[in-house]
């Protein structure tokens, strides 16, 4: 089991479920969003709880999608796209250590910013990859 929160514990979650390894979103809007690049793992809807949400807060990026983030210290935690019903995605800097984690996949890097360079030898798509 994996645990993890915003910054100042006003959300709290579990994680029961095998995690995705992580993707790396280089879209202008995660970074928008993270102040640099989005880190992302999915997990199973029903391998995942909410044990703290008083600071939970959802903001719509699209007809489907949501960020959602701590009203209280800011910190970005959760990304859900309704369009997807089996996963929802957790910011991987939000689960406490040892997370057990890899990376998978820069996505969007068609988009990056010019300030990085992708150096390693992850899987590199322009834009998101179909299933």
């Amino acid at each position: 089991m994996n645990q993890g929160g915003c910054f100042c514990g006003a959300i709290r979650y579990e994680v029961t479920a095998p995690m995705t390894a992580v993707t790396y979103c280089h879209c202008s809007k995660c970074r928008k969003w993270h102040g640099h690049v989005g880190a992302y793992s999915a997990v199973d809807r029903e391998g995942f709880r909410l044990t703290e949400s008083r600071g939970l807060k959802w903001h719509p990026v699209s007809a489907s999608a949501k960020r959602g983030f701590c009203v209280e210290c800011g910190s970005s935690v959760l990304f859900d796209d309704s369009s997807d019903t089996r996963k929802t995605s957790i910011c991987v800097g939000t689960l406490d250590a040892p997370t057990g984690l890899r990376g998978k996949a820069h996505i969007y890097v068609g988009s990056k910013s010019d300030y990085y360079e992708l150096t390693d030898d992850l899987l590199k798509y322009d834009t998101f990859p179909q299933r």
